[in-house]
């Protein structure tokens, strides 16, 4: 137990406030909260725990926190996401076998929500406009409660941390970036990943999707992506 004037280490490589929402729901006897598996290109800069939700801005995003767990074994879920590709779910690592989708559950999404989360590791939603505190509470509590994880593609009153891909380009047609060529074929998409958690300040990594066989690759800090070359 951790108590008056008793010193406390703290893991340097995870936020502080993360850690110390750790201990005192250890000390309330609450659940631990264990770590979600991501793609090793996102081991640097976020850590995906149970009982969180997780803000990001795009279907790559989406794809890309859910298929860290897929990939290591776990089950996760869609809800909301009527035209979902499964093909590039895929793609990213998810495991169509472990996968459960609901794609438009209307009105009872709450309730929807509330029921993967019970049996699911990840779930990843695409709220209705509108979301309440209320309503994102019932979520938050029952992610604690069993220590799942949800992902969110959209509005969302309250997120551990947001993702989100700043100035996103494709390559592949025509040749060297040029776009305007119209033949060819797309073969990867570069960007900037900007992770925001609270008032800490905000992490980036430049990454690529679809580089060889790998469906998302860190970019070397050396390396200048070409589109930040031609900004």
């Amino acid at each position: 137990m951790v108590g008056m004037g008793t010193a406390v280490a703290l893991d340097p490589g995870r936020p502080v406030l993360e850690q110390l929402r750790d201990r005192v729901a250890a000390l309330e006897g609450g659940p631990s909260r264990l770590a979600v598996p991501t793609l090793p290109a996102l081991d640097g800069v976020l850590s995906l725990r149970t009982g969180g939700s997780y803000g990001v801005d795009s279907a790559s995003l989406a794809l890309a926190l859910a298929a860290g767990a897929s990939r290591a074994g776990e089950w996760v879920g869609f809800a909301g996401w009527p035209d979902l590709g499964v093909e590039a779910a895929a793609a990213m690592g998810v495991e169509l076998s472990r996968t459960v989708v609901v794609p438009e559950p209307g009105e009872h999404w709450l309730e929807v929500v509330a029921a993967l989360v019970d049996v699911l590791r990840v779930v990843v939603l695409r709220p209705p406009s509108g979301v309440d505190a209320r309503a994102a509470g019932v979520v938050d509590a029952r992610l604690r409660s069993r220590s799942s994880v949800l992902v969110v593609w959209g509005e969302w009153p309250r997120c551990e941390a947001r993702l989100s891909l700043e100035q996103p380009r494709w390559s592949g047609l025509g040749g060297a970036d040029d776009l305007s060529a119209g033949h060819g074929r797309l073969r990867s998409r570069e960007g900037r990943l900007a992770v925001r958690r609270g008032t800490t300040p905000t992490v980036r990594t430049d990454v690529r999707w679809w580089d060889d066989d790998e469906a998302l690759t860190t970019l070397a800090p050396a390396a200048t992506p070409r589109w930040a070359a031609q900004a």
